[in-house]
C-alpha cells in the first residue's frame, strides 16, 4: 500500500512522522511532504497541485490539518468510488481521524481505524452501513478480490437493508457459514429458497444441476415468501445473472482462458476468438484471472498482446506438466502430432487453474482453440 501525507505545521509534521513509523511497522509505506514556510524543505507547489500528483498514483493521501484543506484540495480529482484513492483528514494534534473519501472499495474505512490506533485517535467513519452494522456489497467485493457491476443497484441494495427491507443474495458458488442480517439466499430466478446458512453449491455447472439444486432446496426448507424482494446482489462470473429487477453483480476473478493457436497467428484473429469465448459463455472479462498454454506457445505475440489488453498474465507449461492433468479432454492427434499433448487449450486452462473444473470446452475456429476453467472459489461469512 503506497500512502502520501501533506502536513502543515510542527506539530502536524511531529504527528505525521509518528504515523509513518507505526504505519513503517506495519509494512506500509509512507511519505511526508510539508506545506508551509516556517517548516524547512516545503514543497513549492499548492496543496491542490500536490493532491493532483499524488492522486492517480497512491493508494491513500492522509491530510494532517484542517478537513477544508482536504476537501478543496481533491475537489477537481474526484471521478469514482471505482479508482478514486482513500483520503483521510487527521487533526494536528493526531486526536480524530475522519475517513473522507472512498471509505468501502478504498480502504479508507479500515485506513482510518488503523490510524487511529496507531495514535491512539478516534476513528470516525460515518458509513450508514458501518454504523449499523450492515452488510456492504463494495466492502463484500473488496475483501474478497471481486469486481462490481451496477454501482446503481449496490446503492439500492444498501439502501434496502438500512431500510429494513428484504434483500436477495444469489451466488454461484458454494457459500459458507451464515449469511449477514437482512440477506436471503435465493436462487437464480430471484426466488428465496433459504434464509439460513448459505447453499453448498457451484452453479458455475450446467442448466441442469442449477435447477436440481433449486429444487432439491425448496424441497428440503420451503419456498420463502418473495413479496417485496426488489433488489439484491449475484455472486457470478455471468453477465446473463440477474436474478432481481435490480441486481448488483459481484465477479469475482477465478477463470482461466486456455488457447492454442497456429504459429504466428495474428493478434486481432486471437482478440476475435477471445472475444467470442466472452460473448457464447457470457463471461465476464473482469472474471478472467490468466491466460494459459504450452510453452512452445510462450512467444506467440497475439496471445501476448491478448494477455496485455486484458491485463492479466499469459502462463505457459511444458509438454509433460500437461500430459499429467487428470480429466477426460477432447482430443486432437494433430495436436498431438505438434506440441506431444493430445490437447492444449482444455489442459493448460485447467493446470492453470488447480485442477480446476472445465466449464468451457474446446471450440476451435481460424487458427485458434480455446477453453476455459474455473478454479475453485468459495464464499466465507463469518
Amino acid at each position: 500500500m503506497k500512502i502520501a501525507m501533506i502536513c502543515f505545521s510542527l506539530t502536524g509534521q511531529e504527528t505525521g512522522e509518528k504515523l509513518c513509523r507505526g504505519l513503517k511497522s506495519a509494512g506500509i509505506t509512507a511519505t511526508l511532504d510539508k506545506k508551509s514556510k516556517y517548516l524547512p524543505d516545503s514543497i513549492q507547489i499548492s496543496t491542490s497541485a500536490w493532491a493532483g500528483e499524488k492522486f492517480p498514483d497512491s493508494d491513500a493521501l492522509i491530510f494532517i490539518g484542517a478537513s477544508g484543506i482536504a476537501v478543496r484540495s481533491i475537489a477537481s480529482y474526484v471521478v469514482s468510488k471505482k479508482s478514486d484513492p482513500a483520503v483521510l483528514v487527521v487533526d494536528e494534534c493526531g486526536k480524530f481521524v475522519i475517513s473522507l473519501l472512498s471509505g468501502h472499495l478504498g480502504g479508507a474505512n479500515e485506513l482510518a481505524l488503523k490510524t487511529a490506533e496507531i495514535l491512539n485517535a478516534v476513528p470516525v467513519v460515518t458509513t450508514a452501513t458501518d454504523l449499523h452494522h450492515r452488510f456492504a456489497v463494495d466492502v463484500f467485493a473488496k475483501k474478497n478480490d471481486c469486481s462490481i457491476f451496477n454501482m446503481k443497484a449496490a446503492k439500492e441494495v444498501s439502501a434496502a437493508l438500512l431500510a429494513g427491507k428484504k434483500v436477495g443474495f444469489y451466488s454461484e458458488f458454494p457459500v459458507d457459514g451464515r449469511l449477514p442480517e437482512g440477506l436471503i439466499m435465493c436462487d437464480e430466478r430471484g426466488i428465496p429458497v433459504r434464509n439460513m446458512e448459505g447453499m453448498q453449491s457451484d452453479t458455475t455447472e450446467s442448466p441442469e444441476s442449477k435447477k436440481m439444486i433449486s429444487e432439491n432446496a425448496e424441497s428440503i426448507v420451503g419456498k420463502l415468501d418473495d413479496s417485496g424482494i426488489d433488489c439484491g446482489a449475484a455472486v457470478t462470473v455471468h453477465t446473463s445473472c440477474q436474478p432481481f429487477a435490480s441486481t448488483t453483480q459481484i465477479v469475482p476473478g477465478n477463470l482461466t482462458l486456455g488457447m492454442g493457436c497456429r504459429k504466428g497467428k495474428d493478434a486481432e484473429g486471437i482478440a476475435e476468438a477471445a472475444q467470442k469465448v466472452l460473448d457464447t459463455g457470457e463471461f465476464f472479462k473482469e472474471a478472467f484471472e490468466q491466460i494459459a498454454s504450452i510453452d512452445l506457445k510462450k512467444e506467440e505475440q497475439g496471445i501476448k498482446t491478448l494477455s496485455k489488453d486484458w491485463q492479466i498474465p499469459f502462463v505457459t507449461y511444458t509438454e509433460d506438466e500437461l500430459k499429467q492433468v487428470p480429466g477426460e479432454f477432447t482430443p486432437s492427434p494433430f495436436v498431438k502430432k505438434i506440441t506431444g499433448v493430445d490437447n492444449v487449450c482444455e489442459r493448460s486452462a485447467v493446470f492453470a487453474s488447480g485442477n480446476g473444473r472445465l466449464i468451457h470446452k474446446k471450440k476451435g475456429e481460424n487458427g485458434v482453440t480455446t477453453a476455459v476453467a474455473a478454479r475453485e472459489w468459495r464464499i466465507h461469512f463469518e
